[in-house]
């Protein structure tokens, strides 16, 4: 039941890339428990350790009855994942303090592959060490930003722990939802009402209800999108916890969650992306070999359907939004080529917001200084495009031009195929 904002969808092989204005931001689960715990959310104690040494001091910290160890890295199936260590199980119980170190000196600098990862898995270099505590029931809670009521929402269920869009598709009584008042908040009735919804009784009703408050405190503290909670659950001894949570940040409050923001590991993205997100540009990698350099998503996904349409593939594309640099072009070239796949690239401008000559000298430059070797397409039309023809056809670069994307495409396709 998480609310997808709107954004442009791009094939990126068989799967789906989102294609947003910037990288979006991804913490790891210590993270998010340590953003709940600072607003009095209600989680398992833990510990985060680095070393295998760390993390059994940690272990002993906790004198807890029994202790959860957790590889930290952004991807599920944690659990039955497999390090090339030999370990099996990026999830460990255990109520031994040292197996916890004899389990993290296995995990720590190998590699965990699970059905999320690439093939060769993610280099682990942190794990949480947490408390486990028994969950006698699970539920499901989420506030999300809902445009069709112009503001947050909260969506519970009794049954989580669960996939929740089966839990609605199947059973669809069993979902609740309460719109919240962005000016007055979550009421205490509305708290009341949702937690006894879950399935919350006696006492845990009003413990669960100051928990959903919290939440709501927290999803406004960070600028969230939503907080999603799969599983708010309650333990045997009478207390309702937190167990897992996913947390959605507005990027367009990076300036004002400057703290937030810093927490974002950029080591398991692809560094391509990561490197143009430090330009304000918007790359993805693709699985062709003609790279495609636009303005605008929608512009993107037309140039990659006509290659396709062609017989071409596209092996990237990289959108360069409005407001444009030439020292932003260079930098987008510079990316392109640094695909080994890549084997023609494709411009693909129209000049609204985007000046066209400004494109066009920062092609020429980047031509130049990166002593291009691979066939280069270009069609541009709109603001200056007469002038950003003049700097193209003076420049003395092999550039091809096009008169349309039709043309262009045309071009790109069979520049690989005279190679």
């Amino acid at each position: 039941m998480s609310l997808v904002l709107p954004s442009v969808q791009a094939r990126k092989g068989n799967r789906l890339a989102r294609v947003s204005p910037r990288r979006w931001l991804n913490l790891q689960e210590y993270q998010s428990k340590k953003l709940m715990q600072d607003s009095g959310v209600t989680v398992q104690r833990f510990f985060v350790a680095d070393t295998a040494s760390e993390a059994l001091e940690a272990a002993k910290r906790l004198k807890a009855k029994e202790i959860v160890l957790k590889a930290q890295i952004l991807a599920g199936g944690r659990g039955k994942g497999v390090f090339d260590s030999g370990l099996k199980g990026g999830v460990h119980l255990t109520k031994d303090p040292a197996v916890v170190g004899e389990l993290a000196g296995k995990m720590l600098g190998f590699s965990l592959t699970t059905k999320q990862t690439p093939k060769e898995g993610v280099k682990v270099k942190t794990v949480m060490v947490a408390e486990a505590l028994d969950i006698s029931r699970e539920t499901y809670f989420a506030i999300l930003m809902d445009r069709s009521c112009n503001g947050p929402v909260m969506v519970g269920s009794p049954q989580g722990g669960v996939d929740i869009e089966e839990v609605a598709a199947a059973t669809p009584e069993l979902i609740f939802k309460e719109v919240i008042d962005i000016f007055e908040g979550v009421r205490d009735d509305q708290a009341l009402r949702m937690a006894a919804n879950l399935g919350f009784k006696g006492p845990l009703e009003r413990q669960a209800a100051n928990q959903i408050k919290r939440l709501y405190d927290l999803f406004l503290k960070v600028d969230a999108t939503q907080v999603e909670v799969n599983p708010l659950g309650e333990t045997p001894e009478g207390q309702v916890v937190c167990f897992d949570a996913k947390i959605n940040f507005d990027d367009n409050a990076e300036f004002r969650q400057k703290a937030v923001f810093a927490m974002d590991d950029t080591a398991e993205s692809d560094p391509l992306e990561t490197e143009a997100a430090r330009h304000d540009l918007k790359y993805i990698g693709l699985d062709g070999n003609i790279a495609c350099f636009v303005n605008g998503a929608g512009l993107a996904m037309a140039t990659c359907d006509i290659i396709d349409l062609h017989g071409g593939k596209p092996a990237n594309f990289l959108d360069l939004g409005g407001g444009v640099k030439e020292n932003q072009v260079y930098a987008a070239f510079k990316l392109l080529t640094a695909d080994p796949k890549v084997e023609a690239i494709l411009v693909n401008i129209f000049g609204g917001i985007v000046n066209c000559a400004i494109i066009a000298n920062g092609i020429t430059k980047a031509c130049r200084e990166l002593e291009l070797k691979v066939p280069l397409v270009v069609r541009l039309e709109g603001t200056n495009v007469q002038e950003a023809k003049r700097i193209l056809s003076e420049s003395g670069l092999p550039i091809t031009s096009a008169t349309d994307l039709d043309d262009a495409a045309k071009k790109a396709v069979a520049a690989i195929a005279k190679n």
